[in-house]
Parts: C-alpha cells; structure tokens; sequence
C-alpha cells in the first residue's frame, strides 16, 4: 500500500517517435539509481513519484515499440501528471530524426550516431531531487554518490509502499561530507525554499542564472541540472572527464573551450551529443543489466 491510502493502480503503454536506443537510457537510470528510491527488479525500473494531490511508484519496462508504464498512485487524480512525468523521465516525447540528422553532419559524430540512433537524455521525476543529488555526487564516484543518497533516504525518506521518497528537506550537517560541501548543499536548498524552479516547464535562464550564483556551483553541476531536470536539449558538459576522453578517442578537440567550439555545430541538440560521447566508455550507465 501507498502512504495513507489504498493504491489506484493501472497500466498504459507509453508510445514514441522510433528509432530508441534503450541501453543507455535505462541503463544510466539503474546504475544511478538511488537504493530504497529507485530499482531493478526482473527487467523493470521501478521508482517513486512526488505528485500534486499525492504520491506513487511508477514502474517501467521498455519494448522495441513501447515503455509499459504501472502506476500505483494514492490519489487517482494524479494519472495524468505521473504519466507526463515518466514521458519526460525517459525523454520519450524526442524527435530522434532531426537530432540524428543534425549530428551526423560532423563526420566523427556520424559514426557513433550510426551505431546507436535515437539515443535519448535520461533525465528524472523531480527537478529538486536531482540537484541535490548533483551536490551528492560532486567530486566522488558514481558509487560513492549512491550511497550519499541511500544515507541521505534511509535517515529522512518518506515511505511509498516498499519504497520512499527521496527528502528534499534535511539538515546539511548531518551529511557525512565535507564542509564545504555541507555549505554548497545549505545554499542549494535554501534557494529552493526561496522558490529555484527546477521543473520541466521552469525557465531555463533564470534556473542557470540562479543555480550558477550558488556556492560550489560549477558549470559541471549547472548543466547536468539542466539537461537532467529542466530536459534542456543543449546542455553541455565540456569539462565532464568521460566526454573530454571520448573526444580525443575520436579525434575532436578535448581541452573544453576547443569542445564548446567545435559542439556549436551541435546546437540545440548537445545534450544528446553528450549521450553518444559518454556511450563510447566501458561503463555500466551503457548497458541495460542481464
């Protein structure tokens, strides 16, 4: 059972535009997942949802022509916005063609889109909750960061069913992190009590203006927010380690204001640029687990 109520609990197919590459899209969701917020049960990523008239858990499995979406939810109401919430989770409203196109037309990009098209940007259900786990995740493995966040849940989560949802109120000093980052973390949370709009439908200029005022707010961090919660489909990562590699792998320019050049080409569609170039690594976000 969900929070307080008995569930509401239904199924749909989720459609999209084809082609969609599925590997790298779940395969980045289940090895970020939050343990206790998110899983990966016999084929399915299962999560919480922070809802307007209540709360759920979204269950999801892809298909070559579909997403089969479960929803169990405390309040009917909400079928709706949890749907348009996991649309946007899997950036399924995408229009693979005209991003593809576009980035085939630089020759080292062109052979990676040919291997894998209809790439995606996986992205997440909660625009807050992402960016705190942005600060979890700064300078640490992506172990390391899921476990931040699992203590972070099991001290201050709220349970939803067998799962909870991830806190996005807490005090900072009880993190197991350094000081600095313990200010970072108290700066972004006080600037979402003041009303930082990290949602879908939140302005993307103001959001990168305000989260770069922040202390400990690098560019890293703005843009993964960017591309993560507010689904900008032009944000860059030009000093990320994994992008930098795989660029001079292919050949492009690897210090970052060469990249930043060179990915104007790329424009409006970097943030898929950045999801080929993270695919040519040997890492578990690449692949969907057997």
């Amino acid at each position: 059972m969900l929070v307080d109520m008995p569930p509401a609990t239904f199924s749909e197919q989720l459609h999209f535009q084809a082609p969609l590459w599925p590997d790298s899209l779940f395969g980045h969701l289940i090895a970020t997942a939050v343990p206790g917020v998110e899983e990966w049960r016999n084929g399915v990523y299962r999560r919480t949802l922070r809802l307007p008239c209540g709360f759920g858990i979204a269950s999801l499995r892809p298909f070559p022509d579909h997403v089969a979406c479960t929803l169990e939810l405390s309040d009917s109401r909400d079928s709706a916005s949890a749907l348009d919430l996991c649309r946007f989770l899997l950036d399924l409203d995408a229009d693979p063609l005209a991003v593809d196109a576009a980035l085939s037309a630089d020759p080292l990009l062109a052979p990676l889109i040919s291997a894998a098209p209809g790439r995606r940007v996986p992205r997440t259900v909660d625009g807050a909750e992402f960016a705190i786990r942005a600060v979890l995740g700064q300078q640490v493995s992506t172990k390391a960061a899921r476990t931040h966040a699992a203590r972070l849940v099991a001290a201050f989560g709220k349970p939803v069913g067998d799962l909870f949802l991830f806190p996005l109120s807490f005090d900072p000093a009880a993190l197991a992190m350094p000081e600095s980052r313990r200010r970072t973390m108290a700066a972004l949370l006080g600037a979402l009590e003041s009303g930082l709009d990290l949602s879908p439908g939140a302005d993307r200029a103001v959001a990168r203006e305000w989260l770069s005022s922040l202390p400990g707010f690098g560019p890293w961090t703005v843009e993964s927010i960017l591309m993560r919660s507010l689904g900008d489909p032009d944000a860059f990562l030009p000093t990320d380690l994994g992008v930098r590699l795989a660029a001079e792998a292919l050949g492009l320019p690897s210090t970052p204001a060469a990249l930043v050049r060179r990915s104007e080409a790329w424009r409006p569609w970097r943030a898929y640029a950045v999801q080929h170039l993270w695919a040519t690594g040997d890492h578990e976000v690449n692949r969907i687990p057997a």
